[in-house]
């Protein structure tokens, strides 16, 4: 297996072109530190055995301290509220929204290294956070990037698996199908046959996931071409980072559609590991899969309809709004229509949150940049009212815990102005994103040997004897 790579040699691909709340001051002090090395293997190399013995001592002097208590109710609700899982990589806090590493995202805005003075942060500044804890420098950023391009090539058999789809299958449905065909080049399994001890199982791990972490915007960009550009593959640009380029692969060359995907794919990438996606990636896992198989089975629960589907729920929705009422919609007639919509036993898509109990963050921070950016978008403006509408009248209603926005209700009308207008696609971006956190996560699932996960299940009749004790 090979731990330092150069620059791999472009591939023939047939006819086409190659593409492309902190936990405590411990955290807090990760982050401050600096350092001189800009190769990210041996950051998490000096840091694993840190983090080996802090595991260690965890188990040792508390492994029996009680988190909570159990309910029937969480049994039976998805066990919404249970603490069960470990995710170093992000912390969800109902009231204030998702840290990474301990960074709010205006915290991550503000000190991570971006493409220009006062910009969105670089999605390869966050990839490196949640690895190591630390913020990293620009230099550092940029080595980054130029390792992630270095791994950016995708082998002719992906295209083919992808080809023997209809072209009318879902986005998710393409995207998932390519992630799966990339696992044949898995530097884990490969590694794992051989007999590797488990003390290395990081390191493959590592390689797989950055090779994936590189690859996903090529997967994606085919998929979006394949769909709705007559296959007209758009190569990849070395010269551009990480958003910019997967936005330049999609057909989108403006500086603020640069900046935007900058901004998306670093505000999607982690939200905690609860999340059917994160959760999904994480158990799979646990199993020793690969990241491949791993990742591929997290996109298919992020292609679910309560999860990653309602990005393009959203904007489907405000667009059969202005189709029925036109943009100039009174807020009068706003609010007829969410009536119509909740009356008619329909949700209003982009607003409510299994954990969080305020604005979402995220969609605070699209709002900053429409504001900036396209103040007089008329979807934006709608987008606007809503924001005014919706929650008062979900409080009204009663039956929700959290009437605010999440991050859906936001990112389809930013990725709408700037023409990319298919929001059948929406979902592939979002697993593009995420692609970053999940594996983030999952190389330190290796390198602190975490088990298999195997919680215990009961029926409702063992329910219900239990209840009668």
């Amino acid at each position: 297996m090979v731990l330092s790579r150069g620059v791999c040699a472009l591939s023939k691909l047939r006819s086409r072109v190659d593409q492309r709340s902190s936990c405590g001051y411990f955290v807090r002090w990760l982050q401050t530190q600096t350092s001189s090395d800009l190769d990210l293997h041996s950051q998490l190399k000096e840091l694993i055995p840190q983090q080996q013995e802090r595991l260690k001592k965890l188990k040792s002097e508390h492994g029996k301290v009680q988190l909570g208590n159990i309910t029937v109710d969480m049994v039976l609700g998805g066990m919404r509220g249970m603490t069960g899982l470990l995710w170093e990589t992000s912390l969800l806090d109902p009231d204030e929204g998702i840290r990474f590493r301990g960074l709010s995202i205006p915290e991550c805005q503000k000190l991570l290294p971006a493409a220009k003075p006062n910009g969105e942060p670089l999605p390869e500044g966050l990839l490196w956070l949640l690895l190591t804890g630390k913020v990293p420098t620009k230099e550092q950023v940029a080595g980054l990037s130029k390792e992630l391009q270095s791994r950016a090539t995708v082998p002719d058999h992906v295209y083919k698996a992808i080809d023997a789809l209809p072209v009318s299958a879902h986005p998710m449905t393409q995207f998932a199908t390519g992630v799966m065909a990339l696992q044949v080049q898995s530097e884990f399994q490969k590694a794992y046959e051989q007999g590797i001890s488990k003390s290395k199982y990081w390191e493959p791990t590592y390689e797989d996931s950055l090779s994936l972490i590189a690859q996903v915007p090529i997967v994606a960009s085919y998929v979006y071409h394949r769909i709705y550009k007559n296959g007209q593959v758009i190569p990849k640009d070395d010269s551009l980072d990480y958003g910019a380029n997967f936005a330049h692969m999609l057909g989108f060359d403006s500086p603020e559609m640069h900046e935007l995907m900058r901004l998306y794919v670093t505000i999607h990438s982690d939200h905690e590991g609860g999340n059917v996606s994160a959760h999904t990636g994480h158990l799979v896992a646990s199993a020793l899969s690969d990241p491949y198989l791993s990742f591929a089975a997290a996109l298919n629960g992020l292609a679910g309809p309560l999860h990653g589907l309602a990005n393009q729920e959203v904007l489907l929705w405000i667009k059969s709004v202005v189709d029925e009422c036109s943009e100039n919609i009174t807020t009068e007639q706003l609010k007829d229509y969410v009536w119509k919509t909740l009356k008619g036993g329909k949700v209003v898509p982009g607003f409510g949150h299994g954990v969080l109990r305020k604005t979402d963050p995220r969609y605070t921070c699209q709002r900053e940049f429409a504001l900036k950016h396209l103040p007089d978008d008329p979807l934006f403006q709608l987008v606007s009212k809503l924001y005014e509408v919706v929650p008062p009248i979900l409080t009204e209603l009663g039956k929700v815990k959290n009437p605010w926005p999440n991050v859906d209700a936001h990112s389809g009308v930013l990725l709408n102005h700037y023409g990319l207008t298919e929001a059948r696609y929406y979902t592939v971006l979002f697993g593009v994103s995420r692609a970053i956190g999940i594996c983030s996560q999952l190389i330190w699932d290796r390198a602190l040997g975490l088990p298999l996960e195997r919680p215990k299940s009961v029926t409702m009749e063992w329910l219900e004897n239990y209840c009668k004790k």
